[in-house]
């Protein structure tokens, strides 16, 4: 069976020591705005509390890499696997995934506490030849789940009235968009896609295979809120000619009429409400949004596989990211948001129109680690890109996300496909 990849994660310059340190300290900085009330909120049940993601994370080194590869080693608290367990059937049961705000206690002082135990504890581990495909793993599951802590928080402070702000800090303000439309051609043929061996990947991004492409072309850059705005004008909540069944169905049970976060001429960021800017990427939205504003466009969503042929060689390290240069400093971090860059890469996760699915001839990683992926091969949608709020080294050709069609609390946009 597979295991993870045990290359770099992030930094190819360093060690997975420093890598694992350096993640952990910037999840600690991630949340060191939010008071005790901020950190246990949970808004729905596709969010979870802050609090809840500073322990989950510290809840898998201790599960995965500790318990079975530090001689000696005892739980910190034998009653907490139970809170902090995410999906992971092989490890017993658990809280329900909704009740995870209704978890007071441990405070997050407490929670800190655990975490800088297991980090102790991780040192005589860390540079263990044999524990080097987990702690990459366990580098790159932690990453993830700072861009989850900035989404579900985003999602809870925005239930508030008063639109609290997690950091000071406006929008970039707005800008000059593109002089003209252009698109990336692709005369079509055989082309490799998945991960090719080199540096870190997920079990889903492979094996490389080999898919046959029509030609198309993939626009060189995202659909902005300036033409959102103009498919709200023109009737697109209300024609239901250009959506999906579905997501016709789901516009209409929930009222959908506009992009979450969206009110009049403003746009809910981590920075509390701002002036939407015309010219920045649109996010926020649904696939069936997405599909929908596609067809108005009378283009359509590009494939997976489409979508990686034109990013073969692109890189996304200098993409917007949360994650700062240095690696864990935030001083001159602004709050997470699109704001049109060159390149494939960064402003928000691009949907396309390929349903997440197994690769030909993929297996998942022996015990439970194989739970991450795999499991969840059914009715989703792979998403390609990365966003504004990615750690870097998660920007890569490979990379597959995936959400179910109604899912927009996270940093999603769309980029136009078309066939020639």
């Amino acid at each position: 069976m597979p295991q993870p990849n045990a290359a770099r994660c992030a930094d190819p310059a360093a060690s997975l020591s420093d890598q694992f340190r350096r993640t952990r300290t910037l999840t600690e900085a991630l949340a060191a705005p939010l008071s005790d009330a901020d950190a246990t909120l949970q808004s729905m049940e596709d969010a979870s509390p802050a609090k809840w993601h500073l322990a989950h994370t510290t809840w898998f080194w201790e599960t995965f890499l500790l318990r079975d590869h530090r001689p000696g080693y005892r739980l910190y608290r034998e009653d907490w696997p139970f809170l902090f367990n995410s999906y992971y059937e092989a490890e017993g049961e658990r809280i329900a995934r909704f009740d995870r705000g209704l978890l007071s206690r441990p405070t997050v002082d407490e929670i800190r506490e655990w975490r800088g135990h297991v980090d102790a504890a991780m040192e005589d581990v860390l540079d263990d030849p044999d524990c080097a495909a987990l702690i990459a793993l366990g580098v790159a599951h932690e990453q993830q789940h700072q861009e989850l802590l900035l989404t579900d928080i985003k999602h809870a402070l925005f239930q508030n009235p008063l639109g609290p702000a997690m950091w000071d800090g406006s929008s970039s303000g707005s800008h000059d968009g593109p002089a003209t439309d252009s698109w990336h051609t692709h005369p079509g043929g055989i082309a490799l896609v998945g991960h090719d061996g080199a540096g870190f990947a997920f079990d889903n991004e492979g094996p490389r295979h080999r898919v046959l492409l029509e030609p198309f072309a993939l626009a060189d850059r995202l659909v902005t809120n300036a033409e959102w705005d103009a498919f709200i004008a023109d009737g697109g909540y209300r024609e239901a000619r250009l959506w999906l069944s579905d997501g016709w169905a789901w516009v209409k049970e929930y009222r959908i009429d506009a992009p979450l976060y969206w009110r009049d001429a403003e746009q809910f960021t981590h920075g509390g409400w701002q002036e939407r800017d015309p010219q920045a990427p649109v996010t926020h939205i649904s696939y069936f949004e997405a599909d929908a504003f596609a067809t108005w466009a009378e283009s359509r969503l590009p494939t997976e596989f489409e979508w990686e042929a034109v990013a073969r060689g692109q890189h996304g390290e200098s993409a917007p990211s949360h994650d700062p240069a240095g690696g864990n400093q935030l001083d001159d971090a602004a709050p997470p948001l699109p704001i049109g860059s060159e390149g494939l890469f960064g402003d928000c996760w691009q949907f396309t129109r390929s349903g997440y699915l197994p690769y030909p001839r993929f297996a998942p990683c022996e015990g439970a680690v194989g739970e991450y992926n795999g499991k969840f091969m059914s009715g989703q949608f792979v998403l390609k890109g990365a966003s504004c709020a990615t750690p870097r080294g998660h920007s890569r050709a490979s990379y597959r996300n995936f959400f179910y069609p109604h899912q927009r609390w996270q940093f999603t946009g769309l980029r136009l496909a078309k066939d020639i």
